[in-house]
Formats: structure tokens, C-alpha cells, sequence
């Protein structure tokens, strides 16, 4: 760990004399500051504070919850119009800064709307926002692939995951005090002022990128691009995968936060603080499935992540001898293993197993197919939880997310292994850990 606090202090560390190549990835590490500030206060467990604020209802919330899946359709389009798009940079501030600006308007809501408008306007904005998020989310990560070598990605990526993760759980237990200490209207007024002010800083940031060449389709635009991900069977297969085992998990995982707040009726502290914990698995976890990730093939360590996350739901079962709380500390402690180990190895599945000029379409396909999965996924949640509540007090405390957690064990115990079994190397460029933002 010693060396890896050297790596970070490297990477961040401006020097008098550096290359245009160490800047660059500096303020790629240093852009996601803002952003993932943006995104603790304004997402996850105060995102739901928000919402319930507003008079958002359990399907409601799954609504908005599978936004962010849905509108990474919108991909299919935007990896056709990169074709043309060849100046990533622009893209990347126009659409990031566009989808950050949208989402802190929603704090303007309550200040301008009647209460009646509430619920429709959040949705609408939402919506707008995350379409531009999953715009510029393709176009980031192509450029990020190019900008970032092959040989020093594992490494990279490994520390700016992890530096960003610290950020998130310092601005999640801050954004948990505010609330504590000024609940209601006022809390949400600092959340959304310290958001402004992010998005600001991020947008400058975002400016000072690198923009390397963009290295078009063989293809060109032709719809021929959108074939070239379907015929890759080693793709294809552990896409599928993917997705039924997301839409699992998006049933019960996306509503944690809403089982705590509004089921367990946990306090604005304790949500934030368990929240918090799971960022800080996952921040320290980074780290060791990179190390692991220089032993073993990414393939087989990314399979063995889907039993964990699996996991994570159906120890909510524990809840009916043991004490709540107890219980939340080992489901979130779990779900970071697993969850820190999926988000640095997916994206080797992606980047390292993609031809470099194909790469949009299959970033693209990839984004569809799962994202498809993750939209249905809060909608089906949300609509169990509000079934559910006229029934037997347990099914909404933890029989749902045990449930759900059984059918994920037994896709990944069952059909995984023959999905992500040892298959014979491939001439790629890497097999290394890398993450998406």
C-alpha cells in the first residue's frame, strides 16, 4: 500500500517541467474531483432523500432509477456520429457539462414550481441530464482508451479509481452532516450550491483534456459497424450474461437506499455512513483486484464478482434473526468487493478484447444491451415494493432483495462458469484492469 500512496502522490504532483502525455493524465485524474462530488450529493442515498422530499413514491423512484440504463440507448446513435464527431474534446466538455448543469436545475424545482409540478419536472430533467451523460460517457471513454498507454492503464486507472472513490466517501459523510444538521429545504440548498460550484470546476478541467486523433470505422457509417459486435461470440455470450444477471440486480440493488430510508426508516447519518463504508471496500478493493489482475486472467476474476454482488442481496435474509444494522454492515461490505472488482474488469472485457477502430460500436452494443436490462431492472423494484406494501411487514424489509439475491446466485453459480470459462488467449493489446467513469 506504501507504494501505492507513492504512485498517487506521482500522478497528482504537478513538476516544473512535465510532458504533454503526465499533464494529460493528471488532469484526467483531477477532473473526476468535481464529478464524482456532483454525483455523490446529487445521487445515491441523497438522491433519494430528494426524491422522497419531493413526494416521489417507491415506483416512482424506480422510474427515475432506471433512467440512467435506459438513456444508454442513445449510444447505438452516438457511436454512428463519431464517425464525423472527430473532435472528442469538445464533445466530451459540451455534453458532460450539459449533463451536470440539468441535474443541478432539479434543485431549482421546489424554489420555482408548484407542488404539483414537482414529481413530472424532476423526471423531465433527469432524463434530459443522463442522455447527455451516456452521449458524452462514450465519446469520454474512446478517448480515454487512446489517451491513456496500454502498458501503465492497470496502474492508472487502479489509482484514479481509487482517489475518486476517497472523494466520494468524504463528500457522502459531509452531505450525510448536512442533512443531519439542517434537514429538509436548507440541507438540500447546500448540496446543490457545493454541486454548482463543481460543475463549474469540472467544466475547466474537462477544457485542459488531451485530444488525441480519433481513429475512425473500417467501416466508415455504414450499418455494417453495428454488425461487427454480434458476430464476436466470446462478446456476445458474456453480454448476454450481463445483462440478465443486471437485471437481477437492479430489482433490489438500486433500491437499497429506499429500503433503508423508508422501510428500516434509518436516519439521513446512518444511510450515508453505510453508504460510505461500501465506497471504502470498494476504494481498498480496487487495489487488490488489480494486483490479482496481474496473476489471473481478468475473464476468470470477473466471474467470480457476480457471486459477491449476488451475495450481497440474499444476506438480507439475515435480518430475520439478527439486527438490522449488523446485517447492512456485511450486505454493503460484500456489495463493495464485488461491485470494485466489476466496475476495474468489465472494462477489459470492453477495451482490451475490442478492435481499437470498432471500439465505439462495441462500447455501444455493450451500453444497449445491458442498459436495456438496468432500465427494467428499478421499474420492476419499485413496482414489487409498492405491491408489497399491504402485505406481510418482512417481504419489504428484506424478503424482495433475498429473493432476488437467490435467483442471482444461482445464474452466476450455475451458468457462469460455462460463460466465463478459461478460453485461449487472444492477440489483444492488453490484459489489464481498466474502469469507466
Amino acid at each position: 500500500m506504501k507504494r501505492w500512496f507513492v504512485n498517487v502522490r506521482r500522478v497528482m504532483e504537478p513538476r516544473a517541467f512535465e510532458s504533454e502525455h503526465r499533464r494529460g493524465l493528471r488532469i484526467m485524474l483531477l477532473e473526476g474531483i468535481p464529478a464524482n462530488i456532483v454525483g455523490s450529493l446529487l445521487g445515491g442515498p441523497l438522491q433519494t432523500a430528494f426524491l422522497l422530499y419531493l413526494g416521489f413514491t417507491s415506483a416512482q423512484i424506480g422510474v427515475v432509477l432506471a433512467i440512467p440504463s435506459f438513456t444508454l440507448l442513445v449510444q447505438l446513435v452516438v457511436a454512428f456520429a463519431m464517425q464525423k464527431w472527430r473532435n472528442r474534446r469538445f464533445f466530451v466538455v459540451l455534453f458532460a457539462v450539459s449533463h451536470r448543469t440539468l441535474w443541478v436545475a432539479t434543485g431549482l424545482i421546489p424554489l420555482l414550481f408548484p407542488h404539483a409540478a414537482w414529481v413530472p419536472l424532476y423526471i423531465v430533467l433527469f432524463l434530459l441530464s443522463f442522455t447527455s451523460a451516456q452521449i458524452c460517457g462514450i465519446i469520454w471513454t474512446s478517448l480515454m482508451a487512446d489517451a491513456v498507454p496500454p502498458a501503465v492503464r492497470g496502474k492508472y486507472f487502479g489509482i484514479r479509481n481509487t482517489v475518486h472513490f476517497a472523494v466520494v466517501c468524504t463528500t457522502l459523510l459531509a452531505g450525510g452532516q448536512i442533512m443531519e444538521w439542517l434537514p429538509g429545504g436548507a440541507g438540500f440548498t447546500v448540496l446543490f450550491v457545493i454541486s454548482a460550484a463543481s460543475v463549474v470546476w469540472n467544466g475547466w478541467e474537462l477544457s485542459r483534456y488531451p485530444n488525441p486523433a480519433f481513429q475512425p470505422s473500417e467501416n466508415g457509417s455504414s450499418f455494417s459497424m453495428l454488425f461487427r459486435p454480434f458476430a464476436d461470440g466470446t462478446f456476445m455470450s458474456a453480454t448476454a450474461f450481463i445483462s440478465v444477471f443486471l437485471l437481477a440486480q437492479n430489482i433490489a440493488v438500486p433500491l437499497f437506499s429506499y429500503a433503508m430510508l423508508n422501510v428500516l426508516k434509518l436516519n439521513y447519518s446512518e444511510v450515508t455512513l453505510i453508504t460510505m463504508l461500501q465506497n471504502v471496500v470498494m476504494m481498498v478493493s480496487y487495489y487488490y483486484w488489480g494486483v490479482l489482475n496481474g496473476r489471473y486472467a481478468a475473464r476468470k476474476l470477473l466471474f467470480w464478482t457476480f457471486p459477491l454482488i449476488a451475495g450481497s442481496c440474499f444476506v438480507w435474509l439475515g435480518m430475520a434473526a439478527l439486527p438490522a444494522l449488523l446485517v447492512l454492515v456485511a450486505v454493503h461490505i460484500l456489495l463493495g468487493v464485488g461491485l470494485g472488482g466489476y466496475n476495474l474488469l468489465v472494462f477489459n472485457f470492453l477495451i482490451g478484447d475490442s478492435p481499437k477502430s470498432e471500439r465505439p460500436m462495441y462500447v455501444a452494443v455493450f451500453s444497449a444491451l445491458t442498459g436495456f436490462a438496468g432500465f427494467v431492472g428499478p421499474l420492476v423494484g419499485g413496482w414489487l415494493y409498492k405491491a408489497a406494501a399491504d402485505g406481510p411487514r418482512w417481504i419489504q424489509e428484506y424478503g424482495l432483495t433475498a429473493v432476488s439475491g437467490a435467483a442471482m446466485l444461482a445464474l452466476a453459480l450455475g451458468v457462469g462458469p460455462f460463460v466465463f470459462r478459461a478460453r485461449k488467449p487472444k492477440k489483444t493489446t492488453i490484459d489489464r484492469g481498466v474502469t469507466a467513469r
